[in-house]
């Protein structure tokens, strides 16, 4: 039987296996943190030494079509020579740098084996598109404390525990419950087991926020 040669595959093609081709990347810049500036000499241009903080290889998919990238993070905005000098060293990361060596990376898949060229010379080629810097991740709300009166109570600290998981389960917090539960059982001493339990639930032992005079919360007189 005559073996088949490789099978040879357009960006579009690629794209089912965007994920897979990406952790091979991720995994074959482990070293350097994914990054290719390190390698680049200062004595090449000062320039873009300077100024170019990182330039991470990356794959995206543009349109349906799997495209190679690279994120390249700026203190300051390169000018015409300084942009010329870190193409054509990025270019020669993909030809004869770590795209040489990343085509013979394999890559499994349900399919079979890839080897990803990231270098064609036909139609290789650089288009710059600025990347929006993302907003500020908000945080998110801290959940409400449900009440529960200690007085009154059964004083046994497991009774106590389980009226508050079963409070703090219904409002919506189950890894709260498991989170105090854990630390009470691990405190040793009834004393500080309700004060853990009261920093969950709200107690006659729960710390209250500072009440803020009519000044500081901007009230009109």
């Amino acid at each position: 039987m005559d073996r088949l040669g490789p099978d040879e595959f357009s960006g579009f093609e690629l794209a089912d296996y965007e994920e897979s081709i990406q952790s091979a990347i991720t995994a074959s810049l482990k070293g350097s943190g994914g990054d290719l500036m390190p390698y680049f000499s200062e004595q090449r241009n000062p320039g873009v030494k300077a100024k170019v903080l990182s330039a991470i290889p990356s794959v995206e998919l543009r349109d349906g079509e799997l495209m190679g990238c690279t994120t390249v993070r700026l203190k300051e905005p390169l000018n015409d020579v300084e942009m010329k000098a870190l193409q054509e060293y990025l270019r020669g990361q993909f030809s004869d740098g770590w795209g040489e060596g990343f085509e013979r990376w394999e890559i499994y898949t349900e399919d079979g084996t890839l080897y990803v060229h990231f270098w064609n010379e036909d139609s290789f080629s650089f288009e710059a598109v600025p990347v929006q810097a993302t907003e500020p991740t908000k945080e998110p709300p801290v959940p409400k404390r449900p009440k529960m009166k200690l007085a009154g109570m059964d004083g046994n600290i497991f009774f106590i525990l389980g009226k508050a998981s079963q409070l703090l389960k219904r409002s919506g917090q189950p890894e709260q419950a498991k989170e105090m539960a854990d630390r009470v059982y691990r405190s040793g001493d009834y004393g500080k087991a309700l004060s853990i339990i009261s920093e969950y639930v709200e107690t006659e032992l729960s710390v209250k926020p500072p009440v803020r005079s009519k000044k500081e919360r901007g009230d009109a007189r």
